[in-house]
């Protein structure tokens, strides 16, 4: 089903684009994402809505069946990528956990600007991004996911993502489509 809307409120929202997790093997191009991520920023910018750069820093602490890394990250493992083009009035949120909404200012920040949608891009297609889309969705955000700006480290988690879970959580779109209703 086609987008059909992007509220005059709405937020770019670009999760993990870091140094750190660009430089894993991805379904699609991580640069491809990154590159998209960024027209979206600068549309969003140069339309006065609100871009918010997320990146990760850690991990929750509860166990799980994956076992952990043993690697000691790069020292710009959490840095935000250049190419996003960041700037002062970015919102920025360091995030512990897959989403972007637990323990950090994200939800206030939005409620105080206004928002009432969240446009999402992204790396891991299945984690970052879908977690964050499911708590956005829960607290009662329109959501749109960017189906071109998003790719994962396992082709069966993202394609399930994009055809089976996204679509129950908002509505889906590409670049394209968010910049075309972007412009009115």
């Amino acid at each position: 089903m086609p987008l059909t809307a992007l509220d005059d409120s709405s937020a770019l929202v670009v999760v993990d684009l870091q140094e750190g997790i660009v430089s894993l093997p991805t379904v699609d191009p991580a640069a491809d994402v990154v590159a998209r991520s960024a027209e979206l920023a600068a549309a969003f910018r140069a339309a006065g809505r609100p871009v918010v750069l997320v990146n990760v820093a850690g991990g929750a602490p509860g166990r799980n069946e994956m076992p952990k890394s043993s690697r000691t990250p790069a020292p710009n493992w959490t840095d935000l990528v250049p190419q996003l083009g960041a700037v002062d009035g970015d919102h920025r949120v360091t995030k512990k956990t897959w989403c972007s909404f637990t323990g950090t200012d994200l939800h206030d920040y939005l409620q105080k600007a206004g928002v009432t949608q969240v446009v999402l891009t992204g790396i891991a297609t299945s984690i970052g991004v879908e977690s964050t889309a499911r708590s956005a969705y829960q607290l009662g955000y329109h959501v749109t996911l960017v189906t071109d700006a998003v790719t994962d480290l396992d082709p069966e988690t993202h394609r399930n993502s994009l055809e089976r879970v996204f679509p129950k959580l908002g509505e889906t779109g590409t670049v394209s489509d968010v910049l075309d209703l972007l412009k009115g």
